[in-house]
């Protein structure tokens, strides 16, 4: 089996790979009936001569290979039909603007695989960039925090070398009493409260965390379903049935934004699931979260000031409440300040990489180049000779333009 690494085509540039130069050693070591062939990029963190110089082959033309693997989607001329492709489509939420890619897969006969609904038979998701978005997520809250209230000027993440430069420059700021708010408790909540707890933030209950209006230190709360959403019945949270039946529930995050300064959202969001907040709610007179940092960037979804997504190089943005207009970062005290960057790994692309990687080869590969034992490929294929498979038939009216 011959396997090819795509160079990204998606602008903005995306410096990730799903292999280091290492680790395509590593593959091929493992799997001796796998090759590992690198298509030339000059935009990867990993150059094209890091690869070389341990004996990968650069190779232009991927049409002999048998799986392509890339990172974020793929440009609709470039692919190629009867491949397996594994990369993020971004087509399970019948995004629109991915409905010509979903089209083309299916035309070509492309067996898609989507990084995002890589699960093992618990139905856990085994891989992602999620514990990046959340490290750095945070660290661009802190930093418009920062800068918002003229205390610290961090410097920008994607500056930085490493996560380790990363994690320096944070040891040596101090917080001020601030009561930081995270929602979630998946792969990117759990990067968020790894930079809280490398910083040494007190962490409270949810309980204490209202009660305390005036703590004497920088306080964090961690924030599940039950504490941000209820049933409209009256009837007892059940966290299954709240997956299964979002629509039957409703906000009780109001509590929370009258006691919170910094929210870093990294809770995953059903659209049929009731919102954070609205932007009546955020009108309030005692409304208090100034410095929102959307990790998730669900654009007009549960948080009403995410109206766009943000860039790496211009990474925030202010929400007016009384109009509900955008405006220049950190231009109103009477705004919320905005950090929505959605691909926020490209700022620490060789760690993320490394990471990712490591969970490829070992949760991954060997279901792609042996035997499926657990149905991990089968069930996060998409598309499959020619068709939608058929855990994802319900895209079949969006794939036809319907």
């Amino acid at each position: 089996m011959k396997v090819g690494i795509l160079r990204e085509g998606k602008t903005p540039p995306d410096k990730r790979v799903p292999l280091t130069p290492e680790q395509c050693l590593e593959v091929m070591e493992k799997f001796p009936s796998v090759k590992v062939v690198v298509q030339p990029s000059p935009i990867r963190s990993f150059k094209d001569d890091n690869y070389t110089s341990i004996g990968i082959e650069l190779q232009e033309d991927l049409s002999d290979c048998d799986v392509l693997l890339g990172v974020k989607e793929v440009r609709i001329q470039d692919f190629i039909p009867g491949k397996i492709y594994l990369f993020f489509s971004h087509t399970i939420k019948k995004q629109a603007y991915n409905r010509k890619l979903l089209q083309t897969v299916l035309e070509k006969n492309i067996q898609l695989v989507d990084y995002e609904v890589l699960t093992n038979k618990e139905g856990f998701r085994i891989i992602g960039f999620g514990r990046f978005a959340g490290l750095v997520g945070v660290y661009n809250g802190l930093r418009a925090f920062g800068l918002r209230n003229n205390i610290f000027n961090l410097k920008p993440a994607h500056q930085c070398h490493d996560l380790a430069e990363m994690l320096q420059i944070l040891d040596g700021i101090q917080l001020p009493p601030v009561k930081i708010a995270v929602t979630g408790d998946g792969r990117v909540a759990g990067g968020v409260l790894e930079i809280l707890n490398h910083m040494n933030i007190v962490r409270v209950t949810p309980a204490s965390f209202l009660s305390e209006t005036d703590p004497k230190e920088a306080i964090y709360t961690q924030l599940l379903p039950n504490n941000y959403a209820q049933r409209k019945d009256g009837e007892a949270f059940e966290l299954m049935h709240f997956f299964n039946h979002p629509e039957m529930y409703e906000n009780a995050f109001e509590a929370y934004t009258k006691a919170t300064d910094l929210l870093i959202a990294a809770a995953y969001w059903d659209p049929k699931a009731p919102v954070l907040f609205t932007a009546e709610d955020a009108r309030s007179e005692d409304f208090r979260i100034s410095v929102i940092s959307d990790i998730t960037c669900d654009i007009e979804g549960s948080i009403p000031s995410t109206k766009r997504a943000s860039l790496i190089d211009d990474p925030f943005y202010d929400y007016n409440p009384e109009t509900g207009e955008l405006e220049a970062a950190f231009s109103n005290p009477r705004n919320i300040s905005v950090q929505a960057v959605d691909n926020l790994p490209c700022e620490l692309p060789k760690d993320a990489s490394l990471d990712f990687g490591r969970n490829l080869i070992d949760k991954v590969f060997p279901s792609l180049f042996g035997e499926d034992i657990d149905g991990i490929v089968q069930r996060a294929s998409i598309t499959k000779g020619g068709k939608l498979t058929e855990r994802f038939a319900y895209l079949q009216d969006f794939a036809e333009g319907k």
